[in-house]
């Protein structure tokens, strides 16, 4: 995927010691989990090329666009699937923009949506005011293209802010800068260099930019401006509509708000990473942010096959926040305002997830120890304080299902120089399997334990057995303890996506 970090231009354009401080607030920091929704006119037919994408290459990959929420540029280029579908179904004479006159969220519930955000235990909504399309979820006054003045007949993103704030999430914008193919006249965009050539830069354009973000500030106080694809560079430099200035004014209306990284000058707040792996912990807060599925807006020939589960979910949560990331999880509902049960399922499992560990995951930092720096196979860690102040240190297993997990000398050393880990002897519950010995490598298990050693485990399983209550279905809790130089850790229940054990910081 593209890189925002170094875009940023033109050459005289304002430097970075124009620009106020757009340091991450630790609201943000502490709040790890986000719902984006995309959700537009792009609703409506509903479509990306997704069943079969093994002959995809770069020299075809914006004709067969797997974001749905693209259909305005994919349609107009010539051959791809999306536009010889649009013809089959809407015919030569039916424009893009003609879905506006046709979109009816008849059986949206903003209600509905904030409340399975809450439910999946978020902390911030970001619905989009305004994709690439340039179609306005609220009711401006820079445009006659919006919701509130076409067949919807509201302002929706007023509907969503309400929603919530009032069931305590922080609200967050999304905003298209530099892309609005209603207001510009370029030919379909099919590669990435035309991505960021084929946008207006020109003084009305960004005066007309302006205006809209700053009505967005103004009705809608944001906590975050999570602006894509760049801003016009007309608007980068001093003057009454630049962009240092409405940043200015925004952190002077909305105290700790936040700005992303997409805005193409030399200062930003949170860095995006867009359906992108993170190897290692990250000195720099970070946003991982994808769909569920593999499109933004919703695709109706997505099905379980293209889509995260609940399980898989929980584990992208945990890898994320133990490498300094938030999570912005993207739902797509349909044109109707539903949102597809595949989305509904995995965020109800992740929300359940987190009602018994999220602990480990809300108001922690990662553990920056250089020998977790690239976490071990399997294992992440995050630190945090508990309800009476006590430093913790949480260790998860991405598997319980793989049994007990042997750590290396090297991030056994750590953990004890830094947390109370227990002797077997003192362990309580002991449970799981012995180690296979593989991954080693990685720093997760050791195979150069004895047999002798191996043996004196096989006992204790043995002799523990009965001692059990039989009528006591309840699995016993994941657990820690130091065999020799190194700590084991032991999953419990081996149902849970993730495994989670609290250790306290000495």
């Amino acid at each position: 995927m593209i890189s925002f970090d170094d875009r940023h231009g033109p050459e005289d354009a304002a430097p970075a010691s124009a620009y106020p401080d757009l340091t991450v607030p630790d609201w943000y920091r502490d709040a790890k989990l986000g719902i984006f929704i995309h959700w537009g006119l792009y609703s409506v037919p509903g479509w990306a090329d997704v069943l079969d994408r093994s002959d995809v290459t770069e020299d075809n990959a914006y004709a067969r666009h797997q974001y749905a929420e693209w259909y305005a540029n994919t349609v107009r280029i010539e051959g791809s699937p999306t536009r010889e579908r649009h013809l089959k179904l809407f015919g030569e004479d039916h424009d893009y923009e003609d879905f506006a006159e046709v979109w009816d969220p008849i059986r949206s519930s903003p209600a509905a949506m904030v409340q399975l955000a809450r439910k999946a235990g978020a902390k911030y909504l970001v619905p989009t005011a305004k994709h690439h399309d340039g179609f306005c979820l609220w009711d401006s006054q820079t445009t006659d293209f919006t919701a509130a003045h076409h067949k919807p007949g509201r302002d929706l993103i007023a509907k969503l802010e309400e929603a919530a704030r009032a069931a305590g999430l922080r609200f967050g914008l999304y905003y298209s800068g530099a892309l609005d193919w209603h207001e510009s006249d370029f030919g379909p965009i099919t590669s990435h260099e035309e991505l960021f050539s084929f946008r207006r830069n020109d003084e009305e354009f960004a005066a007309f930019a302006a205006a809209q973000l700053r009505e967005l500030i103004d009705r809608f106080s944001p906590d975050i401006l999570w602006n894509d694809i760049d801003w016009p560079d007309a608007g980068k430099h001093d003057g009454p509509d630049s962009l240092q200035q409405i940043f200015r004014e925004y952190l002077q209306k909305v105290p700790g708000g936040m700005v992303n990284d997409r805005w193409g000058v030399p200062v930003h707040g949170v860095a995006t990473r867009e359906y992108q792996d993170i190897d290692s912990v990250q000195d720099e807060v970070f946003e991982a942010t994808r769909g569920l599925g593999l499109s933004f807006g919703f695709n109706h020939d997505e099905s379980a096959e293209h889509a995260l589960t609940g399980a898989e979910v929980i584990r992208l949560l945990v890898d994320v926040v133990s490498k300094n990331g938030n999570l912005l999880l993207n739902i797509g509902p349909r044109a109707d305002g539903t949102i597809p049960e595949l989305q509904t399922l995995a965020l109800e499992e992740l929300g359940a997830w987190i009602n018994e560990y999220g602990e480990a995951i809300y108001a922690t930092r990662p553990w920056m120890h250089e020998a977790v720096r690239t976490p071990p196979e399997g294992v992440r860690f995050t630190r945090g304080t508990d309800g009476t102040g006590q430093e913790q240190l949480h260790v998860l297993l991405l598997d319980p299902g793989a049994g007990e997990v042997r750590l290396s000398a090297e991030v056994s050393a750590a953990i004890r120089e830094l947390a109370e880990v227990p002797e077997r002897g003192e362990k309580k519950g002991a449970a799981g399997g012995a180690s296979d010995g593989t991954d080693d490598a990685a720093g997760a298990v050791d195979p150069g334990e004895d047999e002798e050693a191996d043996r004196a485990d096989d006992a204790d399983a043995v002799t523990d057995g009965p001692d059990r209550d039989d009528d006591d279905d309840q699995e016993e809790p994941a657990a820690a303890h130091v065999e020799g130089d190194r700590v084991v850790i032991t999953p419990g229940d081996v149902s849970d996506p993730v495994a989670v054990v609290t250790l306290p910081v000495r």
